[in-house]
C-alpha cells in the first residue's frame, strides 16, 4: 500500500448559509464527492490518498459545524445540506455528473442527493452508511457516538459536537425527505459493509441484526447494486481498508467512463 499523504490545501468559499472549508484533488473526469460521516471532519478520508486522486477530481469538504466552516445557522435537514454542497460544488468549477461516497450519515445525504437530483449522479459508494430506518439509534447514542469519533480520530470534541449534535437533531427530517423524494435512480450502487460487529456499549444486539438488514436494503436501492463485506472493518472501511475501499470506487469509476466513451 502506498503511504498515506497530507490532505491538499483547504479552501473556503463564503455562500448563502456561511462560509464552508473544501479541498479539491486529482483531476479529470468524473468528480468523486466525498461526504463525511457526522462529525467527521474532510480529514478522515486522509487513508485513500494518493491513490484517489489518479481516479478523477476528488472534492472533500467540511459541514457546518465542523473545524474550519461556519457554525450552522440553518436547521441541518437534508435539503439544506445538499443545497450547500450543489451550491458548494457550482461555485468550485466541478460539473455533473458525480460519483457519491457517502460514509455513515453521509450516507443519507447521499441518499437524498441521488434522488433529488438523478441526472446529476453517476454513481454511489456507501461506506457502512446509514439507512433511513438507522435514524431512531443515531438519535439514541449521540453521546456514544460523540466519544467513539474522538477516540477513532483523536481530537477534542468541541472540533466536531456541533456538526454531530445540528444534524442528528435534524436525522428525522431528513428521512421523511427522503420518502418524499421519489425513487432512487437506477444508477451503479456498491455498499461496502464492515464485518466486525460495533461493541455493545454502542449498539445492541438487536440494533445490529436490522443494521445488516438495512445494509442489504441499501445494495437493493437500484438493480444495479450490490454489497461488499469489508471483514477487517468496523464503522470505518476507509480508514481500516483503503484499498479494498480504492478497489470498490476503482470499478466504479471505470464503469462510468465505459458508459461515458
Amino acid at each position: 500500500m502506498e503511504p498515506e499523504r497530507t490532505v491538499p490545501a483547504r479552501q473556503k468559499l463564503q455562500t448563502r448559509s456561511g462560509a464552508l472549508e473544501y479541498v479539491v484533488s486529482g483531476h479529470g473526469q468524473p468528480t468523486i464527492v466525498l461526504l463525511n460521516g457526522a462529525g467527521v471532519t474532510l480529514d478522515g478520508w486522509r487513508a485513500l490518498r494518493p491513490a484517489i486522486d489518479r481516479l478523477g477530481t476528488v472534492f472533500a469538504w467540511n459541514r457546518f459545524g465542523v473545524r474550519g466552516s461556519d457554525a450552522p445557522r440553518l436547521a441541518q435537514t437534508g435539503a439544506v445540506v445538499v443545497a450547500s454542497l450543489r451550491e458548494l460544488l457550482a461555485y468550485a468549477g466541478l460539473q455533473p455528473p458525480y460519483v457519491l461516497v457517502g460514509h455513515s450519515l453521509g450516507g443519507l445525504y447521499a441518499n437524498l442527493f441521488a434522488r433529488l437530483y438523478p441526472r446529476e449522479t453517476a454513481a454511489v459508494l456507501f461506506l457502512e452508511a446509514t439507512h433511513p430506518d438507522d435514524h431512531k439509534v443515531l438519535q439514541q447514542h449521540e453521546t456514544q457516538l460523540t466519544r467513539a469519533i474522538a477516540k477513532v480520530f483523536d481530537m477534542p470534541q468541541w472540533l466536531f459536537r456541533a456538526n454531530l449534535h445540528a444534524e442528528i437533531e435534524w436525522v428525522e427530517e431528513t428521512v421523511h425527505e427522503i420518502a418524499a423524494a421519489g425513487p432512487f435512480p437506477a444508477v451503479p450502487v456498491t455498499v461496502v459493509t464492515g464485518g466486525a460487529d460495533p461493541p455493545r456499549w454502542l449498539m445492541s444486539p438487536a440494533a445490529r441484526q436490522a443494521r445488516h438488514a438495512h445494509q442489504q436494503a441499501l445494495a437493493r436501492l437500484s438493480p444495479q447494486g450490490k454489497q461488499v463485506v469489508a471483514a477487517k472493518s468496523g464503522h470505518f472501511p476507509q480508514l481500516t481498508e483503503p484499498a479494498l475501499v480504492l478497489e470498490v470506487l476503482g470499478a466504479m469509476v471505470k464503469r462510468f467512463a465505459g458508459r461515458a466513451a
